[in-house]
């Protein structure tokens, strides 16, 4: 990777980034809920990682080919090996807000690996790796992962960013207040030592670092949540570092939201660097923004404004004629394999569900708790407004299944059928909620009810439409979600008033669209999920 020296950057502007082309991007680049950012380049292709919690497959990995656009190709973590509550095997051993959360992902190029590590629950520090991929070789594209777990370290490195330096030598940058950095073996599956390098003076709390190395310097970007971003700077790896402030609670560009922060930065191939941050953009989540960056005599990067705020539009620093395949559509799941837009609520009972003509999920929980059921199937809802069409075979269902199609979330509503005997009824349900320490308080009242399906229905088309506009801040509004039902897939009727989602950020993840199957009487029946449809309204 090719670097621009601090005085070249000096004399740069935003008008470099307008030589290659006057096509703008609008932020946010991303309107789904993907926090916590990690971002590198292989000769022509962005990579980027995100939080996941307890979803599972857990740390996804995102491509791009201009900053602007991007589809998720890859899951770091395919299956939560972090122990048995993420498995949901039961109401008193469950993990939400807990798992994957600021973990760092970024490529050895000398080896051929991907290396992905997270701190879990204040725990060990898990390790997993991707190599035989030939990115390097290949400009970046990499056709199959093959990730394998690479067991623990047995420090948690907090809010850990990688940096695999110059001679190869792996260093991590972690901690909260006091940031220290970690001296790792050759293969990252062991620590030589760790220091702290630097204690935040005025005992103002950072996090969430990211280092990286530029022009033989060194850098840690931390965060001050949920509103400012620092800059650690030294010449050496063990400090000292002195600080600068990048953004002071900066307005923009979306209202209603928080502001830019945390993340992590990239050069494109002419040397300009990017910052890339998001915005606590509730009900929706944590989405990402992009700006790009100049540097000081001295070295210090800063970033470029319009009207001292961070930009709604820039021009789009990359122009090619690859892109990324959009992420809206209809998916009819067949197969082998899930995309990588799904993750399941905790682990899967991978003997419970499969792909064939179809998405087969047989009931593996008994339970009266949409929150215990294993197998609830989740996606991201991309904002501001879009709907979400579930097309569900219901004729395997048994006396006491459920199934529907669910806006996830601790605070939660769906629309679904209930099987009572020979008879199975459309409902709407409301105030389902996870209450104190995450512990169901509300398994969710039935709010309104439609008809009784004929006895001889097979497919009914359950349809969620989601207002995730961000009001976070600044507002007292309340965004609401309307649920639809159809047995002809043509037409389709409410059912229920419109359900107001929370703006809250202790959950951390936003809203998601999912569909469910469980059982309350006994194991045994199944329904087919033959689509997905998500449209933008």
């Amino acid at each position: 990777m090719h670097f621009m020296t601090p005085t070249l950057w000096a004399g740069l502007s935003l008008l470099t980034a307008s030589v290659l082309g006057a096509a703008t991007f609008e932020n946010p680049v991303i309107w789904q809920d993907y926090p916590d950012l990690d971002v590198f380049r292989i000769g022509d292709v962005f990579y980027y990682s995100s939080s996941t919690f307890a979803f599972s497959p857990g740390a996804p990995v995102l491509k791009s080919y201009d900053l602007v656009n991007w589809a998720p190709v890859s899951h770091s973590v395919p299956r939560l090996n972090f122990g048995p509550k993420y498995d949901l095997n039961n109401a008193t051993s469950r993990a939400y807000v807990q798992g994957i959360w600021a973990s760092t992902l970024q490529y050895q190029e000398s080896t051929d690996t991907f290396y992905w590590m997270g701190c879990i629950a204040d725990g060990p520090t898990y390790v997993w790796t991707a190599s035989g991929t030939n990115a390097a070789a290949n400009n970046g594209e990499v056709e199959h992962w093959n990730w394998t777990s690479q067991g623990s370290l047995p420090r948690c490195y907090y809010d850990n960013g990688l940096l695999i330096d110059d001679d190869d030598t792996m260093y991590m940058a972690y901690g909260k207040t006091t940031i220290n950095v970690a001296q790792l073996n050759a293969n990252g599956t062991a620590e030589v030592k760790t220091e702290a390098v630097y204690t935040s003076p005025d005992e103002v709390y950072i996090e969430g670092s990211r280092m990286y190395k530029i022009n033989g310097t060194y850098y840690i970007w931390v965060t001050k949540p949920a509103d400012d971003e620092y800059v650690l700077k030294s010449d050496n790896i063990w400090g000292p570092y002195e600080r600068q402030v990048l953004v002071d609670s900066i307005e923009g560009p979306l209202s209603n939201a928080g502001n830019a922060h945390q993340g992590g930065i990239v050069s494109i191939k002419d040397g300009q660097w990017y910052y890339v941050a998001f915005l606590d953009a509730y009900p929706g989540g944590r989405i990402p923004v992009v700006a790009p960056l100049t540097w000081t005599e001295d070295g210090w990067p800063q970033v470029v404004r319009v009207n001292n705020e961070w930009g709604k539009t820039y021009p789009i620093p990359v122009h090619m004629n690859k892109t990324v395949p959009v992420t809206t559509g209809v998916d009819s799941f067949q197969g082998p394999l899930l995309s990588h837009e799904w993750e399941w609520n905790h682990n899967p009972d991978d003997s419970a569900w499969s792909l064939d003509g179809g998405l087969h999920l047989r009931t593996a929980t008994v339970t009266e708790d949409l929150f215990t059921a294993r197998n609830t199937l989740t996606r991201r809802i991309p904002g501001p407004k879009s709907a979400g069409t579930f097309k569900i075979d219901v004729s395997g269902l048994k006396d006491g299944d459920r199934t529907g199609a669910v806006l996830f979330r601790d605070i939660a509503a769906y629309i679904g059928v209930y099987k009572s005997g020979n008879t199975s009824s459309l409902v709407m349900v409301d105030e389902l909620n996870l209450g104190t320490n995450w512990v169901t308080n509300s398994t969710g009242t039935v709010a309104a009810t439609g008809p009784t399906l004929a006895a001889n229905t097979t497919n009914v088309w359950l349809r969620i439409e989601a207002d995730i506009t961000p009001a976070f801040s600044g507002t007292t509004a309340v965004r609401v979600t309307t649920f639809w039902y159809s047995t002809d897939g043509h037409s389709f009727t409410q059912l229920g008033e419109p359900f107001s989602m929370t703006n809250t950020w202790q959950f951390f993840t936003g809203y998601r669209f999912g569909v469910f199957n469980f059982a309350t009487q006994a194991l045994g029946g199944k329904v087919t999920v033959k689509s997905f449809d998500l449209e933008m309204l």
